[in-house]
């Protein structure tokens, strides 16, 4: 009771080995860490998410990729709406007949194309004149090798120059991408995500759909979405049964230029989706290309309900 215990220490006095001599000297381990960051050499290793696309790439005006972004294939299009209508305004010409059946009655008239499960003739109709109006309203004719018809031919057949100076008209283009769906089996959904990769391959290797190369592109955007979309995949060996003159080596090689250009980005948003879906119903409606109107009938008004209470 009543002593005091005092330590003397001499200011001179140096510190034990391995101990801060103040506050003010503690090593704070963030600081460590950040002066060895500093020091050490090494690979200057960019996130994943730096790295997996470029800045200009990143933008939020590429279509296929961000939904808010306009389809490349509706505005090419609008170009030669507005000379049509201008040309009939003009003209006085009529449109033509009413494309949707009005009914004074109490029949509803559907079709049978949603955005989970499209027509399929009418999408690849869509998909197609899509194609077309790229190919036909194109900025120039930037190519690559690998996608040119005349270095990489898949017909034996000899093809006349002529050919790859005119542009390919829609009912070619359908025919084209029509065989190839029907023998593979492939679905509306595939076809609207090969308009996706379509748009994505011109965006990201800044290249031009024209008549000499727009077969082995939309070839390798086929194989590309038939593989990551349907379940049951189409092997490449499948399409040169479809195709007979090209061999699976040039497929092989066409398919991974393809993957490359796409800087291996094959993501679908279901947005994105949605916008390319309602975007080819906005371009069937410009072009007169109606969709198939049926009177619903009571097995499918069941149907539909059914869907609804799930």
């Amino acid at each position: 009771m009543g002593n005091t215990v005092t330590c003397c220490v001499s200011p001179d006095a140096s510190p034990k080995p391995g101990r801060a001599r103040g506050v003010l000297e503690r090593a704070d381990p963030y600081q460590v860490e950040v002066e060895l960051e500093k020091t050490e050499p090494g690979p200057n290793l960019q996130h994943i998410s730096d790295r997996e696309f470029p800045d200009d790439l990143a933008s939020q005006s590429n279509p296929s990729d961000h939904a808010r972004a306009s389809t490349i294939f509706l505005s090419k299009s609008q170009t030669d709406v507005r000379e049509k209508r201008k040309s009939n305004h003009i003209n006085h010409v009529s449109p033509g007949q009413l494309t949707k059946k009005y009914s004074s009655c109490s029949t509803i008239f559907l079709d049978d194309s949603t955005v989970s499960q499209p027509n399929l003739r009418s999408t690849i109709k869509c998909v197609t004149l899509a194609i077309y109006y790229h190919i036909k309203n194109r900025d120039s004719d930037r190519s690559l090798d690998i996608f040119d018809e005349k270095l990489h031919p898949l017909t034996r057949e000899e093809v006349s120059d002529d050919y790859f100076k005119h542009d390919p008209d829609h009912k070619h283009i359908y025919r084209f991408v029509r065989t190839l769906f029907s023998a593979a089996q492939l679905t509306a959904e595939c076809a609207i995500v090969t308009l996706v990769y379509l748009e994505r391959l011109l965006t990201y290797a800044e290249i031009d759909i024209c008549p000499s190369n727009w077969k082995r592109i939309v070839l390798g955007a086929i194989l590309l979405a038939s593989k990551v979309w349907d379940d049951q995949a189409v092997w490449n060996v499948d399409y040169c049964q479809i195709l007979k003159d090209i061999t699976v080596e040039d497929m092989n090689e066409m398919e991974r230029h393809f993957l490359e250009l796409l800087q291996f980005n094959i993501n679908v948003p279901a947005s994105v989706y949605a916008k390319y879906y309602f975007d080819l119903r906005s371009l069937a409606d410009d072009n007169n290309l109606s969709f198939l109107l049926e009177p619903l009938s009571k097995e499918r008004a069941q149907k539909l309900e059914v869907r609804f209470l799930r």
